[in-house]
């Protein structure tokens, strides 16, 4: 009575940690979970999450907040860690750095980390 295993069910494939939205465009359709949070003298908002859809490029999430703060300039961080590119897609950004179902931004008035 020996019983066989798939090795399918005994291995899942690896999510690869840097995909892309164009490896599978229905994942770029779905909404993001934006948080953002004051760093140093920026004001805080009165609603710190949003969501936004995953094919809108980050420019879309910094001139919101731009209009919000009503600031021409401003710095906005991923993780308190890097600015990224303007023309990066959101869904990308949440794929790769994300976590706890929300991508966190931080923004600041002046810079606040290299």
């Amino acid at each position: 009575m020996e019983s066989t295993i798939k090795i399918s069910q005994v291995f899942e494939p690896r999510r690869n940690p840097l995909r892309m939205a164009s490896d599978s465009p229905s994942s770029s359709a779905r909404k993001v979970v934006v948080h953002l949070r004051a760093t140093g003298d920026a004001p805080i908002l009165k609603q710190s999450k949003f969501k936004i859809s995953g094919t809108d490029k980050f420019a879309k999430v910094i001139d919101f907040l731009r209009r919000q703060l009503h600031r021409e300039t401003l710095f906005v961080y991923v993780n308190s860690a890097f600015s990224p590119n303007p023309d990066q897609l959101v869904i990308d950004l949440y794929d790769n750095f994300g976590f706890d179902g929300k991508l966190v931004v931080n923004y600041a008035c002046s810079m606040a980390w290299g």
